[in-house]
């Protein structure tokens, strides 16, 4: 669903309690997921491998590193003056917003804009995410030879960035991989595919359909959730949700979260990842592209975008689940900043990516 960068992988998780911690992402000595089966980290992380000696996730700047030897480094550090300096530019954003006869138009119709998206980039837009190994190695794990009947869930496969590596790389005979879309186009781009709806080996099933994550149920249907085709409550193992709550309006958030939990199984995995507050992507956001609530932006497509911090997607997760009046929907293990500084050597400049991470089983 969302247009996505090219992120720093984190190199272990590192559970947090409640409330959410603030606290970047740090690096591991120990990257890697060391319960996975090696040729399957190997086969999805070989062909862009790091170079010897260099662990994805783990270039952090130290005080005696040439800032300018490096484009890229992980876990950084933001300097002193960056939050003054971001406010500074979300104040010119507040006082240039999108004018108000155009807000209801661009809120109205979300997934027309991202089918116009994927019309114009849909052979462009598929990126192998070598990195989930390393991010979301609990995915992968589904991809074992002996992990057993698996469903897997992916929510905004957009050009399937997700459940193509998953099928190219998979050695489970029971992975069942569901791929969602709110985008018609973007469902069609998967469905077009070569490995749809097997992998070239025959391993893994694939089903791709058009569903809108925050979609409510049809009235009268005496329920509280909708889910996408094939999906019964409480059935998926792991669910993916990578750079898409940020499309949707806070308004939808309640409604989505609430659709995620009545997918997963009880213990079943949710792993999000999404655009950090004052990223680098919100700061160079061209006026007037503010919406009608603070930090939703249209970009210059008509997509929309979000961005989080920290405590607002905590609060969402750990939200009691509908009906109840105490409790969390989930157990949070992970959610955290992930920063990335990168260096523009030619012009002496610095500038920073923000992504958050998190990951949280459900609770029932």
């Amino acid at each position: 669903m969302s247009a996505e960068p090219t992120p720093a992988p984190v190199a272990a998780e590192q559970p947090q309690q409640q409330p959410p911690s603030t606290t970047p992402i740090p690096p591991s000595a120990e990257a890697g997921p060391s319960t996975l089966r090696v040729s399957v980290i190997d086969k999805w992380l070989k062909p862009n491998g790091p170079p010897k000696g260099v662990s994805f996730g783990a270039r952090k700047l130290g005080d005696e590193d040439d800032v300018w030897s490096n484009n890229a480094w992980d876990h950084a550090e933001l300097p002193d003056d960056f939050n003054e300096r971001a406010a500074e530019i979300m104040e010119k954003h507040r006082s240039t917003p999108v004018p108000e006869a155009k807000v209801e138009d661009y809120n109205a119709r979300p997934a027309a804009f991202w089918d116009a998206f994927y019309s114009n980039h849909a052979d462009q837009f598929f990126k192998n995410r070598r990195w989930l190994p390393l991010e979301f190695p609990e995915l992968v794990s589904c991809c074992e030879p002996d992990a057993g009947p698996k469903v897997v869930l992916e929510v905004g496969c957009g050009a399937g960035n997700t459940v193509f590596p998953l099928l190219m790389n998979n050695e489970n005979p029971d992975l069942r991989i569901f791929a969602t879309d709110y985008s018609a186009t973007a469902v069609k781009v998967v469905q077009s595919s070569e490995l749809y709806p097997r992998a070239e080996h025959g391993l893994g099933v694939l089903n791709a359909s058009v569903w809108d994550i925050s979609a409510k149920p049809a009235e009268g249907s005496g329920v509280s959730y909708s889910l996408p085709e094939g999906i019964e409550p409480g059935t998926v193992d792991v669910l993916t949700v990578i750079y898409v709550l940020s499309a949707l309006h806070p308004k939808e958030w309640e409604q989505a979260i609430h659709n995620l939990y009545t997918a997963l199984k009880p213990g079943g995995l949710l792993c999000i990842r999404d655009y950090g507050r004052h990223d680098l992507a919100q700061l160079r956001i061209k006026q007037p592209r503010l919406l009608d609530v603070p930090n939703f932006y249209i970009r210059g497509d008509g997509t929309r975008v979000y961005f989080f911090e920290t405590e607002e997607l905590g609060g969402m997760l750990t939200a009691p689940a509908r009906g109840q009046s105490e409790g969390n929907m989930f157990n949070v293990h992970q959610l955290a900043e992930d920063r990335r500084l990168i260096v523009n050597r030619k012009e002496q400049l610095k500038m920073y990516r923000i992504w958050l991470q998190a990951k949280a089983t459900k609770i029932e």
